[in-house]
């Protein structure tokens, strides 16, 4: 018997959101069709996708496996379905898309001229902020928001998650040395932000507030700055995964980051009853399988 599609789905926000509990709120359906969605995948397949414990669930070697082949193979049919509904009427007009500088320079950017390719007709109107955004008052259709949410009257999608890294270029490290202790960070110059102060809260054990030598209003300029050698920076893998796969920066202090401090959500939000769903709808299925968070 084949696994049904929609419990593949609830597998996956399962596993994207950390538990039971949070995708059911998510999803907006009880927590006991949750359940019943991952034990009926484990029953058909025969293996244990998720080890249970009373605070969270894990994936067993099997389950990520699974999880990373299903992921694939959903993006591929939603890719499809979309392609299939929206041939010959493509969704066409202004759509007005708001995220912070460092998502639009490192993840938007990069897709605009496929997603104009594939939808010539919708005008994209993209600003860029360092805060949230009141999405009426800023005339915003769809704002990218990193890390928690608490605005109810706002219908959002989970676009996936980005890690938080301590980092700094291979040269800086050299000169000053590489912190093999939360201690020795005392002895480095620090780079945070200026607003807000939350931000310097570094996802380190025992809890660590950083005190920066220098602070800046944006991510963007605090990577500019680490980039440029002048110290060590806390910031989302979606603006300097490439630089740490190219050897720019280096991480630091990797085995003292607590195990989900460091985890920031990636959502698109918008109203629930906005005229604009189709353009919305076509640009987050555009965009979520394409970024790298």
């Amino acid at each position: 018997m084949l696994t049904r599609s929609d419990d593949l789905e609830i597998l996956l926000t399962v596993v994207d959101s950390g538990g039971f509990s949070a995708a059911a709120e998510h999803l907006d359906i009880q927590v006991a069709r949750v359940s019943r969605s991952v034990a009926r995948i484990e029953q058909q397949l025969g293996v244990t996708i998720l080890n249970r414990t009373t605070r969270r669930v894990e994936l067993t070697d099997e389950g990520r496996q699974f999880v990373d082949a299903i992921r694939k193979g959903l993006q591929c049919l939603n890719q499809a379905e979309h392609d299939l509904i929206c041939r010959g009427d493509l969704p066409k007009g202004r759509l007005r898309v708001n995220a912070a500088s460092p998502f639009v320079f490192h993840q938007l950017v990069p897709l605009i001229h496929e997603f104009k390719q594939t939808y010539p007709d919708i005008e994209l109107e993209i600003t860029s902020n360092e805060g949230f955004v009141d999405l009426l008052e800023k005339h915003t259709d769809v704002a990218i928001r990193i890390g928690e949410l608490a605005d109810s009257t706002l219908h959002a999608r989970l676009l996936g998650h980005s890690m938080l890294y301590l980092v700094a270029t291979p040269e800086y490290l050299q000169k000053r040395g590489m912190p093999q202790q939360i201690g020795e960070l005392a002895n480095h110059d620090l780079i945070g932000f200026s607003e807000p102060k939350v931000l310097n809260h570094w996802p380190l054990k025992g809890g660590f507030n950083a005190e920066p030598t220098m602070t800046c209003s944006s991510g963007e300029t605090i990577r500019q700055l680490v980039l440029a050698g002048h110290g060590i920076g806390c910031l989302s893998g979606f603006m300097i995964n490439k630089d740490i796969a190219d050897g720019r920066l280096v991480t630091i202090l990797e085995a003292e980051k607590l195990a989900n401090a460091g985890c920031r959500q990636v959502n698109a939000v918008y109203y629930k009853s906005s005229s604009v769903a189709r353009r919305i709808s076509a640009f987050i299925d555009f965009i979520q399988p394409k970024l790298t968070l």
